[in-house]
């Protein structure tokens, strides 16, 4: 009895995030209301405040759940730029078709605009992204005279920006053709020259295939 009682409880908590994370999506933190939260969710007012004590911890929590598209790290043996470009392949991925990563990036860029905005949710990107860039700097495959931290910290900011611009220009739908033009030009100024064939800024074949992306065009990739 009580494990079911349990899992009742998760399912409705559940059900209350995928309806905030819809309203959020739509109208942004301060356009959203508990109304249109439970609206969405099909639940009573009585149990969202069972699981979540404000709105403001509902935000929270989708904002921190968007850092699930690396949870797979540290399970990869030996990352590198590869992963790198992966990773912001699979975030593309996830803005596209997962409205709970859709509405956690909204509001932190939301929270990140405005004022007493709050840097850690880049911050955690950046220190992800910089633990996959060292060790591939320590393998040759970035140059010695790179930066890690500051190319993570531009990696981040531009994959932001570049999101935000496809959503505004196609709803995101040329989203992955404009993360390979970012690795594009970006692969030339942080690689040995040598060494750019090995990386495709297309995603790898196991991504892809895990994503569903079709293969990319050799003529216009970098690498191959």
């Amino acid at each position: 009895m009580a494990r079911a009682r349990q899992e009742r409880a998760e399912i409705t908590r559940e059900a209350i995030l995928d309806g905030a994370a819809i309203a959020f999506d739509r109208t942004g933190f301060h356009g959203t209301s508990l109304t249109d939260v439970v609206g969405h969710a099909g639940v009573t007012k009585g149990a969202l405040y069972f699981h979540f004590s404000s709105k403001e911890a509902l935000a929270q929590t989708l904002m921190d759940e968007q850092f699930q598209v690396s949870e797979g790290l540290p399970a990869i043996v030996e990352p590198g730029l590869q992963t790198a470009i992966d990773l912001t392949h699979r975030m593309a991925c996830g803005l596209r078709s997962n409205v709970r990563i859709r509405a956690g990036i909204r509001l932190v860029i939301e929270f990140g605009s405005f004022t007493d905005p709050d840097p850690s949710p880049y911050n955690a990107w950046i220190d992800t992204c910089h633990g996959i860039l060292v060790p591939a700097q320590e393998r040759g495959d970035v140059l010695p005279s790179v930066d890690a931290y500051d190319a993570a910290t531009m990696i981040v900011g531009a994959f932001t920006g570049i999101q935000l611009t496809s959503h505004v220009r196609t709803r995101r739908e040329d989203l992955h053709a404009r993360v390979v033009d970012l690795w594009n030009f970006l692969l030339p100024g942080i690689v040995p020259a040598e060494r750019i064939s090995r990386f495709d800024p297309a995603g790898s074949p196991e991504c892809r295939s895990e994503l569903g992306l079709s293969a990319p065009d050799s003529s216009a990739a970098t690498a191959g």
